[in-house]
């Protein structure tokens, strides 16, 4: 049967809306309830809807009964102090899944390459529903940021970076597509990442903001580009080696016990 999805993201797996007047709304983000929850570089989260309406950033499938990225339970404290967040999340009328602003530290190019990733958003999710995908809209004023998103985790052939100022709203299909955010700045980014399932609401929703998917690519230098590759094939290799010799140390233990 398959899954409902998207025409809007066949092509590409994103597309970028219309952007929001950022400035027109409280900074909202900076009363609400943070988790040291780590995810793709160095990270707190602020979750608006969890599994149960509480204050965790656990998958919806590490909880008893174990379920798909669907129907979040907003989280009155968080609600209270964040309804305009809420309100953007709620917009599309798509079923909602988990909801929460990220706190990103400053990240490099070659930091962010390295914390490509893709997310498990589907998981449990039954034959012929929805897919989940996901909007990111940011909250900070990040002009000299950009958000990557690749087919390949270390291959750059095709990456496509999106600006990232205030205001700018994406929506992604991020088990499809590798993505992180490279993060220039001395302050933290702040962005509200919503699950979303996809269906005729959310379709309508992309066509009212004029979605598009194909954007112009943020420009990096050639020089930025192969020091981003290196220092991702760095870290890449430092990992292997730490889990190698990890492995090792517990083999020889077994064979000492």
């Amino acid at each position: 049967m398959g899954y409902i999805t998207s025409a809007a993201l066949e092509e590409t797996g994103y597309v970028v809306l219309d952007r929001y007047n950022q400035e027109l709304d409280p900074k909202e983000w900076l009363d609400i309830e943070y988790n040291d929850w780590k995810s793709s570089g160095d990270t707190r989260f602020a979750p608006l809807a969890s599994a149960f309406g509480e204050i965790e950033c656990n998958g919806f499938w590490n909880h008893k009964p174990p379920r798909t990225d669907k129907d979040g339970v907003f989280i009155p404290s968080q609600v209270e102090k964040a309804p305009n967040l809420v309100r953007r999340a709620k917009e599309p009328g798509a079923n909602i899944g988990r909801c929460r602003v990220i706190e990103l530290q400053p990240t490099p190019y070659g930091e962010c390459l390295y914390n490509l990733h893709q997310d498990d958003n589907n998981r449990l999710n039954p034959d012929g529903t929805g897919w989940v995908v996901r909007g990111f809209f940011n909250l900070s004023d990040d002009k000299d940021s950009f958000f990557v998103l690749r087919h390949n985790r270390t291959d750059p052939e095709g990456e496509v970076r999106i600006a990232l100022p205030a205001g700018a709203q994406l929506i992604i299909d991020t088990q499809r597509l590798w993505h992180a955010a490279t993060h220039n700045g001395d302050e933290p980014r702040y962005c509200l990442i919503t699950s979303w399932e996809s269906g005729p609401e959310l379709d309508a929703y992309i066509e009212k903001y004029h979605g598009v998917n194909h954007v112009e690519s943020v420009p990096i230098s050639q020089e930025e580009l192969d020091a981003g590759q290196a220092e991702q094939a760095r870290r890449d290799a430092a990992r292997a080696a730490y889990y190698a010799a990890k492995g090792q140390a517990e083999v020889q233990a077994m064979s000492e016990a």
